[in-house]
Order: structure tokens, then C-alpha cells, then sequence
């Protein structure tokens, strides 16, 4: 096991899979990281085919099924909380280490903040000039709010007053998973089509308020921007805002072998899709 102080991380750059094979892969690294068999992981990754992810806690009731279908897109349940995200034309981190390690360790709060310099960074040098919001101040209209890109959150990330970064933690077995959506380009307001709502009046408001709400690196940078680009800037920011040493690699053959194990007994399973 690597040292608590360690610098030396392994970063995985995925090809785009299902969600359930890439939640279920998280969870993987996560148990294996936490035994102690691999070392603290920087995980970049997309989504084929789009998919609706939901918290730990959502209520499936948020989720209209006809319509996903309708569209092609995939669900599925994260194991880390939060609101809905609709994963296409993105790239998504995962940061996963033990709950002693140095940039996730203390509270909940702290580790956000140590990992928002990674993010800040990596969002500078690709042109955006970012805030930071540390205080966390929910208005209660907004608490039941299906749309992680519409709550608040802390340590939020903003370009122009408008959320860029959705992100969600769990910690469990002594280790730390913090994943997060970061949405490239396309209409950030296509979740709202697969969402349940009072009224057509209700969602039309969604629509208007995530409009204002949230956006893209590319709307914000007025340019397009490929899928490299964004991993090379998220590497090169993780390296130089927290002196990391990230090092190239793919995930072990066991952490492979559990998440087929966990795609089938967890993520496709109604009982966890439906637990709520």
C-alpha cells in the first residue's frame, strides 16, 4: 500500500461504456484502492449510450421510464448521493483513495474543497474563468428539486454565476469516491424530458431556470472543444494544483473481473435501481 502521504497516483482513462459498467467499475477501484491492492486513483471516463444517473436516495418517481426509452438513454442508480445528472457529451472524474490519504481525508466539506483545486485548475487552463462558492445555502423550494445541476452545492464551481461541475461523494469501507459530471456541449436542458413534473408548466420552469442555472464548457467558451482536450487540461491541472504524480494505467484484472460481478448482482438489479 502506497504511503498516506503519497503523491503517486494511477490515472485510468476509460473508453466510453454503459453507465452500470461504469458505476459498477467505480465501485470496484473503490474496494480494491481501500483493501489496499491499488493505489489512490484519478479515473476520467465518458457514457455510451446516454445515460440517467440518479443519487443514492433519489426516488425513482423523479424518473419517467417511457421517456427514457423513448430516447434510448440507460439509467442508473450511483452509489454516491445527489441529484440527476443525464450523462452524454461529457467527461465525468472519479477521485478514489482511503479516508486517511491526504487530499480526501477529514471531513466531507474539507475534501471537497482540497479537490476543487484540481478541478479550478484544470477549468483555467482551458480558458474559463472560474469562482468558487463555499457556503452551502439550499432554499427550501429547492431541496426536492430532481436536477443535480439546479441545487446548489458546496464548493461549487461557476463561470459567470452559472454551475459547471455537478459532483457527489460516498465513503464507505475506510475509502473515499468523489465522481463528478462535467458537461462539454449540447442542450443541458434535455434531462428535463425524462424527468417527472407536477405539469407541463412546472417543467417549462425547469427548463427557463436550468437555462440560467448551469452550462457548458463550450457554450461558456463560445468555441467547440474535444474530449482530449478536456483530459489533457483535468491532467495537467490534477498535476500541478495538488503535485501529483499521475501514472498511466488501466485497472487490474480483479478490479475488472469484481465490476462484471457488481454490474450483475447490484446496477442491473431492479431491487437497487428501484430501492427508493
Amino acid at each position: 500500500m502506497k504511503s498516506l502521504d503519497s503523491k503517486q497516483w494511477r490515472l485510468i482513462l476509460s473508453p466510453p461504456t454503459s453507465g452500470v459498467e461504469n458505476m459498477a467499475l467505480d465501485e470496484a477501484i473503490l474496494i480494491s484502492v481501500t483493501a489496499g491492492d491499488a493505489p489512490p486513483t484519478l479515473r476520467l471516463y465518458a457514457w455510451d449510450p446516454p445515460c440517467l444517473s440518479i443519487g443514492y436516495a433519489q426516488p425513482i418517481t423523479d424518473v419517467d421510464q417511457k421517456m427514457l426509452d423513448k430516447y434510448g438513454w440507460d439509467l442508473v442508480r450511483r452509489p454516491t448521493g445527489g441529484r440527476a445528472i443525464l450523462h452524454t457529451d461529457e467527461l465525468t472524474y472519479a477521485i478514489i483513495a482511503t479516508s486517511t490519504d491526504q487530499y480526501v481525508g477529514g471531513g466531507v466539506l474539507e475534501s471537497y474543497r482540497r479537490i476543487s483545486r484540481g478541478l479550478v485548475a484544470s477549468l483555467t487552463l482551458l480558458g474559463l474563468s472560474v469562482e468558487v462558492q463555499s457556503e452551502l445555502s439550499v432554499p427550501e423550494e429547492q431541496r426536492s428539486n430532481p436536477v443535480c445541476f439546479q441545487v446548489p452545492s458546496a464548493y461549487e464551481i461557476t463561470v459567470d454565476g452559472r454551475k459547471l461541475i455537478g459532483s457527489a461523494q460516498v465513503r464507505r469501507r475506510g475509502g473515499v469516491l468523489q465522481h463528478g459530471s462535467l458537461p462539454l456541449s449540447g442542450d443541458i436542458t434535455r434531462i428535463c424530458k425524462v424527468l417527472h413534473f407536477e405539469d407541463e408548466a412546472s417543467r417549462s420552469q425547469a427548463v427557463k431556470f436550468l437555462q440560467n442555472r448551469a452550462a457548458t464548457v463550450e457554450e461558456l467558451l463560445g468555441s467547440s472543444i474535444t474530449w482530449q482536450q478536456v483530459v489533457d487540461a483535468m491532467v495537467q491541472g490534477f498535476r500541478e494544483a495538488l503535485d501529483l504524480d499521475l501514472e498511466l494505467d488501466s485497472p487490474s484484472d480483479s478490479e475488472m473481473s469484481h465490476a462484471v460481478k457488481l454490474t450483475s448482482s447490484c446496477y442491473t438489479d431492479p431491487d437497487w435501481t428501484e430501492r427508493v
